[in-house]
């Protein structure tokens, strides 16, 4: 099969094209033909060299989430027939033809959503709303900050806040601002000309947010803490701003506050699956009545991955980057 294989580390000339064996599937897993994966920021991260490559061996193929038709089935799977088509995360492998997951990690495809817009759902559907919900406690009527909110986990976010009734302050660069709130924030703060912990003050009347839901870290964290309300909760989902800083652990102290950090990829194949499962019977409906979709900016063909690559390098997306592999 077909599949991008990473020559080393550094620039998107590392993401070359290699025929490979196609993976052999276990008793309890079936083998996807992909119709189409998406781009996330992990994947530029390995691509450089800042993220293991989670199956060592002769070949490192990136690629996060995906979706496509099921090819062959394990001796003892029963959720999934051939022809099946099926969405969901993996640790590694999504730039290929062909993947092979575990039965029950595997998600039906919402009713009313294309095959090929489906592989822009799993990764950040899913981080958004275990960060805010599952982890943040975030419901109905309550306040919730979401940092980098043209992002694709932006994007998911803003619109799962609004899908249960919760309100959301998002942040952006300005060139976003308009696309954000038109997925139904209450507050969209222009990072680059406002400053956010005024923003949340004016728009809570004080009290702060219940659930921060930050992808930048640095400098941000400080300032994060200052926005929250009265046990409050930061979900740490990124640290694109950086990783090592200083930080005023006295200012969280007072208002009982908590500081989590969470990712998917690292987690044991029974977490995955039970999340993927909750997702499934949570989540996947609110796709079917359209209150959430999957934000798409644009899509590359397989053969142009590296100028995909090059498009998220540059911070130029709102929403999800697709990359279309079969037919």
């Amino acid at each position: 099969m077909r599949a991008v294989v990473l020559s080393g580390h550094g620039g998107p000339e590392v993401l070359t094209f290699a025929d490979i064996p196609t993976p052999q599937i276990g008793p309890e897993e079936v083998l996807v033909q992909v119709r189409a994966t998406s781009l996330n920021r992990a994947d530029l991260l390995q691509r450089m060299g800042f993220y293991p490559d989670p199956f060592p061996g002769e070949h490192e193929v990136p690629g996060m989430e995906f979706s496509g038709r099921v090819q062959a089935i394990g001796s003892r799977v029963r959720t999934w027939k051939v022809g099946d088509e099926v969405m969901g995360i993996v640790s590694g492998g999504a730039y290929a033809e062909q993947l092979v997951v575990h039965e029950r990690q595997a998600m039906r495809i919402p009713r009313g959503v294309p095959l090929a817009d489906a592989a822009a759902i799993p990764e950040v559907f899913i981080t958004a709303w275990d960060a805010l919900v599952v982890q943040g406690g975030l419901t109905s009527g309550r306040w919730a900050l979401v940092h980098a909110g043209a992002s694709g986990v932006g994007t998911a976010a803003v619109q799962i806040c609004r899908a249960i009734g919760a309100h959301v302050i998002a942040t952006c660069s300005s060139g976003k601002v308009a696309a954000v709130k038109a997925l139904g924030a209450d507050v969209v703060v222009d990072y680059t000309s406002s400053d956010f912990v005024d923003a949340v003050k004016t728009a809570t009347g004080g009290r702060g947010v219940d659930v921060v839901l930050c992808v930048i870290g640095g400098d941000y964290l400080d300032r994060n803490v200052a926005s929250l309300a009265q046990k409050g909760h930061i979900v740490q989902v990124g640290v694109m701003g950086g990783g090592n800083m200083s930080f005023n652990l006295a200012a969280l102290m007072p208002k009982r506050a908590k500081l989590s950090g969470t990712v998917l990829r690292a987690r044991p194949l029974e977490e995955k699956i039970a999340i993927s499962q909750r997702f499934s019977a949570e989540i996947i409906p609110l796709f079917e009545t359209g209150k959430i979709r999957p934000v798409i900016d644009c899509r590359y063909p397989f053969s142009d991955i590296a100028r995909a690559h090059e498009h998220m390098t540059a911070n130029a997306n709102t929403g999800k980057i697709v990359i279309d592999i079969g037919a």
